[in-house]
């Protein structure tokens, strides 16, 4: 490998990290290399190995995670990606930041306030950077909302209202997986919501000042299903009949990639991929509500619903000077179940600009082509690719990863008091 190349270290080969080491060896191989990869489970290691080898790449170092100081010794990368479960992206950035690496991280960067707390003065202490990979930032849509707000084309932004919603596919997978436990998530508010809390603090270039919020479980879980007259349960889909009658049942067996990542790993880890989302142990919402003042006066209404029959969202947001109306229609993936590029594909997009007292307008949108709405492929360039300017100011830092989890923790927060809660008593982040 040449040495001219920037050296990445991965850590955590499940689903997301697909996405960044087949860029680096199928479209990035000029400028960027994958030096070594960890993680808990040698057999996914081995996949991503196998998948490295099949793009053309020469396959890399394996290391167990326990061994994570040896694996960045040895291997000596210029950058860490960390795409483990979310409750250890700290460690795994904390220890490359102390180790001399800067990191690239998977949305959240983390899940709570002590562990971004350690993310901070890890990086005050060091010098070194986090890149958060908010690739919706980059969604040509979501890029043409930031230029038509920036230019005053509503004048003063008043309020948001947004909705996402998660169809029975997408939204599903995220009750049959590890997200469940909110321990390991921080519940869909952080995990999922990050990436529209950042949006909105992105367009409106302003931070959430107080968020009232209320959630429940209201479809997924034993209980739901059982007020709806369900009667027959099952833990696991794999080797279940009970299951083969479950529209909502995820068979591992029936998708290539899925089997050899998950079902042929769990006799190393005794992970389960294919959990019911109507069985017990669920700890997480499906149905979140919420209500946010930002610094800049804006207020948001947002919802998210995880059961819904379509995918995608709407925002509007109403100015002193008329209203922008943005809807995108997602097309249903399972993370991993497929081809990587239809993950979050648009399927119609439309965007209408309503100034007061003149006619509306439709914008047309630059088409995009890739996962989400063409985002994945532009992130992937600013970061693997020859440096460019970037106009827009996509590219997300430690503090607009910390600002985006921060509305989804203090909504949380919200759901257990009933209270209204100040952002900056959660925690206080200061300007950069």
């Amino acid at each position: 490998m040449a040495g001219s190349k920037k050296r990445y270290a991965l850590i955590g080969t499940g689903g997301r990290a697909i996405f960044f080491y087949t860029a680096i060896a199928r479209d990035y191989s000029n400028t960027s290399c994958i030096v070594g990869i960890a993680d808990t489970n040698q057999t996914r290691m081995n996949f991503a190995n196998d998948k490295l080898e099949s793009l053309g790449h020469p396959k890399v170092p394996t290391y167990l995670a326990s061994y994570f100081d040896k694996f960045i010794t040895e291997t000596k990368p210029d950058e860490v990606i960390v795409t483990t479960i979310d409750r250890t992206h700290n460690i795994y950035i904390v220890r490359a930041l102390e180790l001399g690496c800067n990191v690239v991280t998977e949305k959240p960067m983390t899940i709570d306030v002590p562990r971004c707390l350690q993310i901070f003065d890890a990086v005050e202490k060091t010098g070194n950077k986090v890149r958060v990979t908010f690739n919706y930032r980059y969604a040509p849509h979501n890029t043409k909302v930031f230029e038509l707000l920036r230019s005053g084309a509503i004048g003063t932004v008043t309020s948001v209202h947004f909705e996402w919603a998660l169809n029975t596919s997408h939204g599903a997978d995220y009750f049959r997986r590890w997200h469940r436990d909110r321990r390991n998530s921080g519940g869909l508010l952080v995990h999922k919501s990050t990436h529209h809390f950042d949006l909105v603090n992105f367009w409106l270039q302003t931070r959430p000042q107080t968020v009232y919020a209320q959630g429940d479980l209201k479809f997924y879980g034993r209980e739901n299903a059982e007020a709806r007259g369900v009667r027959d349960f099952y833990t696991r889909a794999h080797g279940s009949d009970v299951a083969r009658r479950d529209p909502f049942a995820l068979h591992l067996e029936d998708h290539a990639q899925l089997k050899a990542m998950y079902l042929d790993a769990e006799h190393e880890d005794a992970y389960y991929r294919d959990q019911s989302v109507f069985g017990d142990g669920i700890s997480i919402e499906d149905t979140m509500n919420l209500l946010v003042r930002y610094k800049n006066g804006a207020v948001m209404t947002y919802s998210l619903t995880a059961y819904a029959p379509w995918e995608g969202f709407r925002v509007n947001f109403n100015g002193t000077g008329g209203r922008l109306e943005l809807e995108v229609v997602e097309n249903s993936y399972v993370n991993s179940g497929g081809d990587q590029a239809a993950e979050g594909s648009i399927e119609k997009t439309t965007l209408l600009l309503r100034p007061l007292l003149e006619k509306p307008q439709e914008i047309e949108i630059p088409q995009g082509t890739g996962a989400h709405g063409g985002g994945d492929t532009v992130l992937l360039n600013d970061l693997f690719g020859e440096p460019v300017s970037d106009e827009y100011m996509r590219a997300a830092s430690h503090v607009d990863g910390a600002l985006s989890i921060l509305t989804g923790i203090a909504a949380n927060k919200s759901i257990a008091t009933g209270q209204v809660v100040n952002v900056d008593d959660v925690l206080k982040i200061p300007r950069t």
